[in-house]
């Protein structure tokens, strides 16, 4: 009889190796799926930054034309050039330059790895992050608001909170185009509460026209948008769970759709 248990015990104890050996496959499997995710998503947001660099420059581009054309003219017209019109042209391409300067430093900060979490201040992080997308925002005349009624330091990976702005952010403007909303408008709302931060992202393109609305977090879900990857909101929540123990949620308001990120305060 004991001999009957002991073998028993040794067979459930082998049974159980192997579930373990198993489990621990399944979650390596899984990891890489994510980490295959994340390079797609990542992928993504590299096109959507290359849409967005020729929007961003393609003002600053024109001003510095429009700064030269009249001293060309006089110059071709054998016409005097004023010192002080000369200087006060190359200090405005200065300021140019410098803006286009730092918007590529944006982009490429954007793209960094981060190493490791660290603290920074939230403001300053979408600061960065509007000065990306709002050349894009502004060709189809799209409003965006923000308001803060603090201005939070927080711990983790910054990059990561930029690419879930900009992911939830492009989704809406993607929205408001091809609904052809009127007025479009996206707001952006800072608060705390109960120790925690609290991003909300709000348009008015109408509002989530699915059942359940969970749904939009879906991997490969494309929610309407003609050419999307369907990764960028299933990336976002999975960012914010993993890496910043915090909630992304999203639910319909008077005009439209309000994804909301909370993030535990440091």
């Amino acid at each position: 009889m004991r001999q009957t248990q002991l073998d028993e015990f040794l067979e459930l104890e082998e049974h159980n190796k192997e579930l373990e050996k198993r489990f621990q496959e399944e979650v390596a499997k899984n990891r890489a799926k994510d980490r295959l995710m994340f390079q797609q998503s990542k992928l993504a947001s590299m096109g959507e930054m290359l849409g967005n660099i020729s929007h961003q420059w393609r003002q600053p581009l024109m001003e510095i034309s429009s700064l030269f054309l009249p001293i060309e003219a006089k110059l071709n017209l054998d016409m005097p050039v004023d010192n002080k019109e000369l200087i006060e042209s190359i200090n405005k391409l200065n300021d140019i330059t410098k803006y286009m300067s730092n918007t590529i430093d944006d982009f490429k900060n954007f793209f960094a790895h981060d190493k490791e979490k660290i603290e920074f201040e939230l403001l300053e992080q979408i600061n960065s992050t509007i000065n990306i997308i709002s050349g894009s925002l502004k060709s189809y005349d799209i409003k965006l608001e923000i308001i803060l009624q603090k201005n939070p330091t927080l711990l983790g990976y910054k990059n990561e909170y930029a690419q879930v702005l900009i992911n939830i952010i492009n989704n809406a403007r993607d929205l408001l185009i091809q609904r052809k909303i009127e007025n479009p408008k996206i707001k952006i709302l800072i608060t705390e509460k109960n120790n925690e931060v609290i991003t909300s992202i709000e348009d008015n393109a109408g509002g989530v026209k699915i059942e359940p609305i969970e749904k939009v977090f879906d991997p490969f879900f494309t929610y309407e948008k003609l050419n999307g990857s369907g990764i960028g909101l299933f990336m976002s929540r999975l960012i914010v769970q993993n890496n910043m123990n915090g909630k992304l949620e999203v639910k319909n308001k008077n005009e439209g759709a309000c994804f909301t990120i909370i993030i535990p305060k440091i």
